[in-house]
């Protein structure tokens, strides 16, 4: 069982480092070209868009209608 958890421990923590670098990568990859950059913030808005259309859906609304007050 401890062996267990030491392999466990062990793949979260190179994941993690792994989630890091890609992080690092990106953002200079985002640094070193401007276009990645402004397509990354576009996504990113248009999905915060998105998410709050969704979010201010009911269950049972169609579209057209307007937002219930929560």
């Amino acid at each position: 069982m401890m062996l267990l958890r030491f392999m466990l421990c062990l793949f979260v923590f190179i994941g993690a480092l792994a989630a890091a670098g890609a992080l690092v990568v990106s953002i200079a990859l985002m640094l070193r070209f401007p276009p990645l950059l402004i397509a990354v913030v576009l996504a990113c808005w248009l999905l915060s868009k998105l998410l709050k259309m969704l979010r201010n859906l009911g269950p049972n609304q169609p579209p057209n209608a307007p937002a219930s007050v929560q």
